[in-house]
């Protein structure tokens, strides 16, 4: 029998889809194999991670999952969120016997409790269409982190959204973050150990093995001592939230925090409170890079401070420059940065963008390629009407990035093009309760930053996903904006838009398998 050339190239395909890799290896001498030009093909199973929403009894969360219409294929697949499971109970707990009757009775209580927070392996939020957001919503202040796959025709380019609104307290805002894929590396400048600060970088494992991380702190004058950040357990299929400020005993007001495993993989965000400010998640900067983009900076920000940190052995100095709607341009007094190696660098640049919308670009000031990370801390208002959110440097769009829950008044889109002009098509999908999917094409010119409102979806009922494709030109760097009036308190959230990686470089293969008669 004769195996045919299509049957090997299937199970490459198949391969690759899955894990993003193809052995280009026959199964001996007497087969060999040619590669030919690579294709991209949709990824088959997509894994995402959402932290631990907000403890205050006040706050409700919204959870949206959304796939877009357009790359998938295969099988139908399912998209699910679920709840992680609980921590296991503590090992090394006194046993029974050395307990008296009162640490019994707590115990049976605490055991009760347990019971009814426990999972009970239902999703929270299940997908079924492509194009059409699935929401669900929480108003529990004992909320579990959640551990999310999606598979066949739901992977390619699935997101999730997690939004909280705390309307009171000192958790006070509007939290938002895109729900993460689990990795091993991950870079936050823009936290802090400071007095008036409570942030927690929330640590989630979707495996069914432990993971073993590290957390180190860097401030302004170097790596900050700290000996309990070191091998972090993180339980199989569970969450670790951790105040960053019992790591160390120093208190700084600008640090970088970064996470990595040394076995496993995680999920990784850090929550921010600021005293009379608010909160939200500052989410991870794109990887060290000569150059960043941090898209996104409201016209009526009256505080930007940025935050940047080079993680190599040697200096950055950086050119920032804010890129408007008019064009380039460097803030006054602050043209340059000088970033020394392991120090955590920050500079106000109060209230930058003017009334206009803006995003920032570092690039190397030197011509040299010193990679760096970075993030924003944005407040809009003042006194007591104040509100906070931060900004990472992040990737381009690429050839498409989505970003969820959006309403039907608040949404604003921000698009950059730090190179050359280009243009790129915005899709407002159907409404998570109904309506129709809108989409409008925009240039944006070199150097630039463009502002736009999004199209309601007609007929809109509940709220709908944005997403972003690149038609020609680029690269473009996007954000959004969502923005709630609570109180007399515009709270606002901002998420980046980074390439959604659903699709996968696979090499074409094709074998001679005539020589295998049997």
């Amino acid at each position: 029998m004769k195996s045919t050339p299509m049957s090997l190239i299937a199970g490459v395909v198949a391969l690759a889809a899955v894990t993003g890799l193809a052995a280009l290896t026959g199964p001996g001498e007497e087969a060999p194999v040619q590669a030919k030009a690579a294709a991209r093909l949709p990824v088959e199973r997509t894994s995402l991670l959402c932290p631990e929403p907000s403890t205050s009894d006040l706050a409700e969360t919204t959870y949206t999952s959304f796939t877009p219409a357009g790359k998938g294929g295969g099988a139908a697949g399912a998209a699910e969120l679920k709840p992680a499971e609980p921590l296991p109970a503590d090992e090394d707990a006194p046993a029974d016997e050395e307990k008296d009757d009162a640490d019994k009775d707590a115990d049976e209580q605490k055991d009760d409790a347990e019971k009814e927070k426990a999972p009970d392996g239902k999703p929270v939020v299940s997908l079924k269409e492509l194009g059409e957001p699935a929401t669900a919503e929480t108003s529990r202040s004992d909320a579990p982190a959640l551990v999310g796959t999606a598979t066949g025709r739901l992977a390619p380019g699935w997101t999730a959204q997690q939004t909280t609104t705390a309307a009171a307290g000192g958790a006070r805002g509007l939290l938002g973050v895109s729900c993460t894929a689990p990795d091993t590396d991950f870079w936050f400048p823009g936290a802090s150990t400071g007095a008036t600060r409570q942030d927690y970088v929330h640590l989630t494992n979707p495996d069914d093995t432990a993971a073993v991380a590290d957390i180190e702190l860097y401030g302004a004058e170097g790596p900050l001592e700290s000996a309990v950040g070191e091998g972090v357990t993180v339980p199989a299929r569970s969450s670790v939230p951790m105040l960053i400020s019992t790591l160390t005993g120093e208190a700084a007001e600008n640090v970088t925090v970064h996470v990595t495993t040394r076995t496993g993989r995680v999920g990784a965000v850090v929550s921010a409170a600021e005293d009379k400010v608010g909160s939200d998640w500052l989410a991870a900067s794109a990887d060290p890079a000569g150059t960043q983009v941090l898209p996104g900076i409201p016209a009526d920000a009256t505080s930007v401070r940025l935050v940047a940190f080079a993680p190599g052995e040697d200096d950055a100095d950086v050119k920032i420059q804010l890129l408007g709607s008019n064009g380039p341009l460097a803030p006054a007094g602050n043209a340059t940065l000088h970033i020394k190696s392991q120090m955590t660098t920050s500079v106000d640049l109060k209230d930058v963008t003017r009334g206009e919308p803006g995003s920032l670009r570092l690039s190397p000031a030197d011509g040299g390629t010193t990679p760096v990370v970075a993030a924003l801390r944005v407040v809009r208002g003042t006194g007591a009407k104040q509100e906070v959110a931060f900004i990472p440097a992040t990737g381009p769009v690429g050839e498409r990035a989505s970003v969820a829950d959006n309403r039907a008044k608040g949404s604003v889109l921000s698009l950059t093009a730090p190179g050359g002009t280009a243009e790129v098509k915005v899709t407002a999908s159907a409404g998570s309760e109904g309506g129709e999917a809108t989409v409008k094409t925009y240039t944006v010119k070199g150097g630039t930053t463009t502002e736009v409102t999004p199209e309601t979806p007609p007929g809109l009922k509940g709220g709908y996903a944005l997403t972003v494709e690149t038609e020609s030109g680029g690269p473009v760097h996007a954000a959004r904006t969502l923005t709630i009036a609570e109180g007399g308190v515009g709270m606002f959230t901002v998420q980046t838009l980074p390439d959604d990686g659903g699709t996968v470089e696979v090499p074409a293969v094709e074998q001679d398998l005539s020589v295998l008669d049997d």
